[in-house]
């Protein structure tokens, strides 16, 4: 066994220092239209209370300092609509338009993360339900210290608009089940009106 220092202090860094930390923002488009039954659903427009959750949500980011350095976002109309409504960023991340994000399940979408360089540190995905509530409650550690309430209220459902952030050890090819730390979740209703 190995004794600490003089000093009484270990100042060997934690396990977790050692590996890979990544932040993971998983986001469902917006509300989108369903009035117009001559449109296709890739082609579906955000409403217009889908455009002001998609920009509180921005500020809400902002706020919290959530700043991706990748965003990965599925081809329909109303991802790319609430993607559009959380610019401008203050340092402008990639922003990918990945085909097979398009109401993907839970396996497909953590394939496609499990495909990201260790070189990006943080990844916004916006998405689809159901795959993308599945992958959040998958990835959830029962194992790491999440929120209770955080927890709860993402079983309860993947609202439009919502975020789920989480801080995940290892790297991105190994995402998997109960791999990340579910540090927030956040939905449109939780957001203060912005002041007048």
């Amino acid at each position: 066994m190995r004794m600490p220092p003089a000093s009484g202090r270990d100042n060997r860094p934690a396990a977790w220092q050692n590996a890979p930390m990544h932040q993971l923002l998983l986001m469902r488009h917006a509300k989108a239209d369903r009035d117009d039954r001559g449109v296709a659903d890739r082609d579906r427009v955000l409403t217009a209370r889908g455009r002001e959750a998609a920009m509180a949500m921005r500020r809400a980011m902002r706020e919290l300092g959530l700043a991706p350095d990748l965003v990965l976002v599925s081809p329909s109309r109303r991802t790319k609509e609430t993607l559009a409504a959380l610019e401008p960023w203050d340092d402008m991340p990639l922003i990918d338009e990945v085909d097979r994000l398009y109401l993907a399940s839970a396996t497909q979408l953590a394939a496609a993360l499990r495909e990201i360089s260790e070189t990006v540190r943080s990844i916004l995905m916006i998405g689809h339900n159901p795959g993308l509530h599945e992958l959040a409650i998958r990835l959830a550690s029962p194992t790491m210290a999440s929120p209770p309430k955080a927890l709860a209220r993402l079983a309860e459902g993947f609202p439009t608009a919502a975020l789920a952030e989480y801080a995940v050890a290892g790297p991105w090819w190994s995402l998997g089940a109960g791999s990340g730390q579910l540090l927030r979740f956040l939905a449109p209703r939780d957001l203060a009106e912005p002041a007048a």
